[in-house]
């Protein structure tokens, strides 16, 4: 039986160890197929994770047992396919994102749910397909939250905070296809890339203050920081479609008190917020989730989509792939499983 080769964490907290965990290739049950993983993006959540954010939940979801495999995007090539799936054969290359789980993508071999994948389209390469779809998932899901479409925000100023990263530029890109008016808020460095993916304004939040702002937006996104969030809610016009942040507290406050009192400190969390929007405007807090029609859509468009700049790291480089993400180097953080 051939092996898989996988970047473990033995303990929150603890740096990966080497060599890398080595364990047989895993099998698909039904409706499953499993990947050989040529590109798997490190995003902030897992740097996150692996120092045991999140984990209160995540154990209820079976996503935080130990020895523990981190990642949620993945590109690759079909290398078996379970019974009841259809439209997918061995040899078909294609890119998705795995739910949280305990065996995530960080790894030469992933399980995951046939409809958490898609065909991959040819023209863009493996590790630059690999960053995409965890981000324009979580985005397009912000999108619905905040009730962003054409016809709420064309021609209308909306609001990203956190726009230069990697959720925000990707809003950038999609709210300038639907004609907003986007004024973009991030760091120095980034934010010329914000002009570049279509934004009419740019924000330095080293230099400028939210408040300062005119209070005029059809819809903000919180990217960037929770502490920014009431500010942000102050910049919605009265007939603002809404507003949605993935910077929220929920896996902290569970963290932090336990599942009964973190879940009466996130209800009173958010009926705080919501009741600061104005009539008829939805208040959301976003997490990730998978979609098949949204990965379907990112197939369509993920060359517009691509990062200007990776750093890719063989899969025995698990550590540093990681330290740069911590660190915020630049260029998005790609694991290349093939060269472990």
């Amino acid at each position: 039986m051939s092996t898989a080769h996988l970047a473990a964490i033995r303990q929150f907290g603890d740096p990966f160890v080497a060599p890398l965990a080595t364990v047989p290739c895993p099998q698909p049950g039904r409706r499953e197929i499993v990947v050989q993983v040529d590109a798997a993006a490190v995003n902030p959540i897992d740097v996150r994770r692996r120092d045991g954010y999140g984990k209160t939940l995540f154990s209820l979801m079976g996503a935080a047992r130990l020895p523990l495999v981190l990642g949620n995007d993945f590109a690759g090539t079909v290398c078996a396919v379970g019974p009841g799936v259809k439209g997918m054969r061995e040899g078909d290359a294609v890119f998705g994102a795995k739910p949280p789980s305990t065996t995530g993508t960080h790894a030469t071999h992933v399980t995951v749910r046939a409809e958490h994948v898609c065909l991959s389209p040819p023209t863009v390469p493996a590790a630059a397909l690999a960053t995409l779809p965890y981000n324009f998932l979580t985005v397009t899901r912000a999108f619905s939250d905040a009730r962003i479409c054409r016809e709420t925000v064309n021609g209308r100023p909306v609001l990203v905070h956190g726009a230069t990263g990697g959720l925000g530029l990707i809003a950038v890109r999609l709210l300038h296809r639907l004609g907003a008016v986007i004024t973009a808020v991030g760091g120095t460095d980034g934010l010329p890339a914000c002009l570049a993916a279509g934004a009419a304004e740019i924000v330095d939040r080293h230099q400028d203050s939210l408040t300062s702002l005119p209070r005029h937006f059809a819809a903000t996104l919180n990217f960037g920081n929770w502490d920014d969030e009431e500010d942000l809610l102050g910049l919605l016009a009265a007939g603002a479609a809404g507003h949605a942040t993935t910077v929220h507290p929920l896996l902290g406050n569970f963290d932090r008190m336990g599942l009964l009192k973190g879940a009466v400190a996130t209800l009173l969390d958010k009926r705080g917020k919501a009741g600061m929007v104005p009539k008829g405007a939805r208040y959301a807090w976003t997490v990730f989730r998978p979609d098949p029609a949204a990965l379907q859509a990112l197939a369509d468009c993920a060359a517009q989509l691509a990062p200007g700049s990776m750093r890719t790291f063989p899969l025995t480089q698990a550590e540093r792939a990681y330290q740069h993400v911590l660190e915020r180097r630049p260029g998005r953080a790609v694991l290349l499983p093939a060269q472990h």
